[in-house]
């Protein structure tokens, strides 16, 4: 088994478009004290900021350390396994698992590889896409019609989970191949939509959500590395014959 610590040392806290540097600032306090101390942080408004750091009440070094990201997919570039926090269930995206239960996940994944949590911002959550570029939704079961939780009192609650799996003693095996990396997985993705829009099977005009349904159709699957180099293979070869026209021939 993992040392719990070096577990956590694995799994990244993601926040996206935090519009008030306090958030970030109680996210980094919720973090240190479960343990946790990597922070990513996407396309912030204010960081750093006075704010931020007063309200880390003395997670200074949590903050000093955080990544800035311009992007998510940037942010989620090394990652093999993400977890989208989510306050409500969405049409195409996965049906979400409450984060006890994800936690476990998290943790099994964390045995081997790069895992990330991934909040959105205050006023909206994540969207669609974003939580479609994630592995797993997993939501925090509060009342129902009063969902609406405070970004760092979420970021706590997620962190508590997880350390409550450590201290159950219970961490799941890691996944017996690599599993691919989420900047790898999205470059397949930008690869399967300029296939599927150069043969005629997708109109970008009319998408009717096609390539959300891949990504859930994958992100199920839970892509390994070298399935994703055969899927970029197969891709490459059609590539090929339809630039020679001959797309239906075979050697």
């Amino acid at each position: 088994m993992s040392d719990p610590v070096d577990l956590l040392q694995s799994v990244s806290v993601v926040l996206v478009r935090t519009t008030h540097p306090g958030n970030i600032g109680a996210a980094a306090r919720a973090m240190k004290t479960m343990g946790l101390s990597r922070l990513v942080l996407v396309a912030p408004r204010f960081f750093p900021d006075p704010q931020a750091t007063a309200m880390a009440s003395g997670a200074d070094d949590v903050l000093a350390a955080a990544r800035v990201c311009a992007t998510l997919d940037e942010a989620l570039e090394q990652t093999r396994f993400a977890v989208a926090l989510t306050a409500r269930v969405r049409e195409l995206a996965y049906e979400p698992v409450n984060i006890r239960v994800a936690a476990g996940q998290v943790l099994a994944e964390a045995a081997g590889s790069e895992v990330a949590l991934v909040f959105g911002t205050e006023m909206s959550g994540l969207s669609n896409d974003e939580v479609l570029k994630c592995q797993l939704a997993a939501m925090i079961p509060a009342v129902k019609g009063y969902s609406s939780l405070n970004l760092a009192a979420s970021v706590q609650l997620m962190a508590y989970e997880l350390r409550m799996e450590l201290l159950g003693g219970v961490v799941g095996s890691p996944p017996l191949q690599e599993p691919a990396q989420l900047g790898d997985i999205e470059r397949f993705y930008e690869h399967l939509q300029r296939n599927l829009i150069s043969s005629g099977f997708l109109d970008p005009l009319f998408p009717k959500k096609l390539m959300e349904r891949m990504r859930r159709l994958f992100g199920r699957a839970r892509l390994e590395k070298e399935e994703v180099n055969i899927l970029r293979g197969i891709l490459t070869e059609w590539d090929k014959r339809m630039a020679e026209g001959r797309p239906d021939k075979v050697d």
